[in-house]
């Protein structure tokens, strides 16, 4: 079954030299974000290559084995909506990219896997002109409810005569956590200037690969995630591609992200930041394959670190559960093979991820009201990078008694 639905990819899928052995290997593991019906509770589902390599030529660090996206995003259980601080990015983000490109009523924006409509509907609320590109079915969906234009198709080449024809060549581009899901970056690259105005700007916004390894967010890895990005490798592609990156900044998002502006030449000056990140970057090692030697050692000391924690608990007689089904919680469990023996349930906003299981270990998942009615002594917060929105959101758990674990980027008790 794994093998019509994933390939091996021996050479680099930016600049195609050969890849050299992984620096952090996963095993097989379920795909992040195929969570489980109740009727299909019994079935074991596919598992797939999970290992991560350095092209030593181009920087690009990615999957040596690569899961077809429409395996992946044809149906989507994650909606960008349900998330408070998330919705105040986008909204920080809109405000910021209006102002600085001057945009307006007769602006055209259009945002590749533009998921519910979370960033769109706010440029909409400025009569800015929008367009959506989002693959999976009943995500578009909800975007076309709440009245965002959408295209129900993955992005590419043939998705631009639609784009440029229906629409017009546009303003800006924006792709937010994106970047990493496209195997066949170059080609997306391409496309994404296609539909570009000569004066137009792209900004993509990605998990950064220095706090990946600073951090050790080893649960950023999972298949869907195909690359994992340093602003070198950023640069190397949009130059082949015809783009040239022209400025730079970095998010506290995601567990820190960089948001990367791309154009065709010469329309907007080069900022000093990107001299400036890139020669960080070769300073801290991230140009350089020692500085990944050492990954995987920490991430199996984690892995030890946080099981020994909730071992320790759970002998001592506590109830332990865990807080989200985001895809790096999944990811996080099957990693350090924790399942229900530890963590007797999970809960979160989404209403289309409740009543639905967990790849892997199978974790239920309930509303969040089932923290407050069930008590578990303690509950780990998957999703890590919102755990100050979580504890806010739950302070009459913590006010009865319950703690929160965060796992990343060192397991503690809050």
């Amino acid at each position: 079954m794994a093998e019509t639905m994933s390939f091996q990819q021996k050479k680099c899928l930016g600049c195609r030299e050969l890849l050299p052995e992984p620096f952090l290997d996963f095993g097989t593991q379920p795909l992040a974000n195929a969570l489980v019906r109740p009727e299909e509770a019994y079935i074991r589902e596919a598992r797939f290559p999970l290992a991560v390599a350095c092209c030593r030529a181009c920087h690009l660090v990615q999957l040596t084995d690569v899961v077809s996206p429409e395996r992946m995003f044809t149906e989507y259980v994650y909606f960008s909506s349900y998330s408070d601080s998330f919705l105040a990015h986008a909204r920080e983000m809109v405000e910021s990219l209006t102002t600085r490109f001057a945009l307006g009523p007769e602006s055209r924006v259009l945002e590749v896997a533009s998921n519910d409509g979370y960033l769109l509907q706010y440029f909409q609320q400025r009569h800015i002109q929008v367009l959506g590109v989002e693959p999976a079915r009943n995500v578009a969906a909800e975007a076309e409810r709440r009245g965002i234009p959408t295209l129900h198709c993955f992005f590419g080449h043939e998705a631009v005569e639609k784009i440029v024809s229906g629409f017009g060549q546009v303003d800006l581009i924006i792709g937010n956590n994106v970047l990493a899901h496209v195997p066949t970056i170059n080609e997306f690259l391409h496309a994404i200037k296609l539909c570009l105005k000569p004066t137009g700007s792209v900004v993509f916004e990605f998990p950064y690969l220095k706090d990946i390894l600073d951090r050790t967010e080893f649960d950023t890895v999972y298949h869907e995630h195909v690359f994992y990005y340093s602003l070198s490798a950023v640069e190397k592609l949009a130059s082949r591609a015809g783009l040239q990156l022209f400025d730079v900044m970095y998010r506290p998002v995601h567990g820190g992200s960089l948001r990367v502006f791309l154009q065709q030449q010469g329309t907007h000056p080069v900022t000093g930041n990107v001299a400036e990140c890139l020669r960080a970057e070769e300073a801290s090692g991230l140009t350089s394959p020692g500085r990944y030697a050492s990954f995987s050692r920490e991430v199996a000391a984690i892995k030890e670190e946080l099981r020994s924690l909730l071992y320790g608990l759970k002998t001592a007689g506590k109830r332990l559960a865990a807080y989200g089904a985001p895809a790096k919680g999944n990811a996080l469990l099957n990693y350090c093979e924790i399942e229900t023996e530890l963590l007797e349930f999970t809960v979160d906003r989404s209403p289309h991820k409740q009543g639905l299981f967990t790849p892997g270990g199978r974790l239920p998942i309930r509303a969040p009201e089932a923290l407050l009615k069930e008590m578990p002594d303690y509950t780990v917060i998957l999703p890590w990078n919102l755990a100050e929105e979580i504890v806010s959101q739950q302070q009459e758990y913590t006010r009865k008694g319950g703690q929160f674990i965060v796992p990343i980027p060192k397991p503690r008790v809050l």
